[in-house]
């Protein structure tokens, strides 16, 4: 596939945007330095970017940004296709979700299939809490459906914190039984 020279139509876009945010700005810097970084490490790093992916591994996740996927599992770009929402949640009504599981398995031909959770979860703490998140409502009342359905065990558990850790490792398992019965 021929390149085409596209310094041009940036200029030109340039030329005609807004100033950037000093918080813009920021992040394009940044990413020059981890461009430049990456060459540096590797100099064909973003030449095998550009090959087609094959990760084995297919992972559901929270979108908390504290949570970096690939870091966490030790694998690089490429190695795991990742999805991420608040909560980590597998609904199965979920067009995204669902496009994204058969995306993987279908086309990518995964093999193995993470869901993951988190402690100190803020979507599984706002579920345990009565306030008015607004859409966000709609969402959480699946993390909230978890803690019903394990409300008597949950409240054998005296300790909040005890209580939070348990409720986000029941959050799992439920995703996965999701994952199940799609």
């Amino acid at each position: 596939v021929e390149r085409k020279d596209l310094s041009n139509v940036h200029s030109i876009v340039r030329a005609k945007a807004p100033p950037a945010s000093s918080y813009l700005t920021s992040l394009l810097d940044g990413n020059k330095k981890w461009v430049e970084q990456k060459k540096s490490e590797d100099p064909e790093f973003f030449d095998k970017l550009a090959k087609p992916q094959t990760p084995k591994y297919l992972y559901f996740g929270c979108a908390d940004s504290r949570v970096p996927a690939n870091q966490i599992l030790g694998k690089g770009p490429g190695e795991v296709f990742i999805h991420r929402n608040v909560g980590n949640l597998v609904p199965g009504n979920d067009l995204n979700a669902l496009s994204v599981l058969e995306y993987a398995v279908e086309h990518l031909k995964v093999t193995d299939i993470i869901v993951t959770g988190h402690y100190d979860c803020g979507a599984v703490r706002a579920a345990t809490k009565r306030q008015d998140l607004g859409l966000l409502e709609n969402w959480l009342r699946q993390i909230r459906d978890v803690h019903r359905l394990h409300k008597d065990y949950l409240d054998l558990i005296h300790d909040e914190e005890q209580r939070h850790m348990t409720l986000v490792e029941l959050n799992v398992v439920e995703q996965c039984l999701n994952l199940y019965k799609t």
